[in-house]
């Protein structure tokens, strides 16, 4: 049972905001939020203890944009969701390209682990992680974390989701209903 001693993680493309197919996030008139993932985080945080981002955003070192814009895409992001009352505890990001694959990048577990040195009362077994993505799910079995599949009409279900996904949700609501 899920309840206010668990840490909620969530990927950031596809899940807080929508998506650019085969592009970035360059500034924040780019940055247009989820409806379903407003409509699901006042639930989601009266349940979480913690709500953590880690995002990969290898833009960053592919210089399509600055870490600068990138915090400053993060400082509108909290801010416009602190105004409807929501909370995000804390965004971790890895700017690396992939094939770096550095400790930082999901699937890898370095944000995680810098998100226990900062909360170390975070358990991984009592943390779902929300993800679009075959890196997310890997990264939160990684840590034994359950892990939550997005499949919205920008993404779809390939065979080897299958082994990572505790759960296949449409949308964040659709989690935020299974689990109140």
């Amino acid at each position: 049972m899920i309840d206010s001693t668990w840490t909620l993680f969530l990927d950031r493309d596809g899940i807080i905001n929508k998506r650019i197919i085969d592009g970035y996030v360059k500034e924040i008139s780019q940055f247009v939020f989820k409806d379903d993932f407003i409509q699901a985080m006042p639930i989601l945080n009266r349940i979480f203890k913690y709500t953590i981002v880690v995002t990969n955003q290898q833009g960053i070192e592919k210089e399509l944009v600055t870490e600068s814009e990138v915090a400053t895409i993060h400082a509108y992001l909290i801010n416009s969701l602190k105004e409807k009352n929501i909370k995000i505890d804390k965004i971790y990001l890895c700017p690396h390209l992939a094939e770096r694959n550095c400790n930082c990048r999901k699937p890898n577990i370095g944000m995680a682990l810098n998100a226990k040195k900062e909360f170390p009362d975070i358990d991984f077994n009592k943390s779902v992680m929300i993800g679009d993505s075959i890196s997310d799910l890997i990264f939160g079995k990684n840590l034994n974390m359950k892990t939550v599949f997005i499949a919205d009409t920008n993404n779809y279900v390939k065979s080897d989701i299958l082994a990572y996904a505790d759960f296949f949700c449409a949308d964040m609501m659709e989690f935020t209903n299974l689990i109140r």
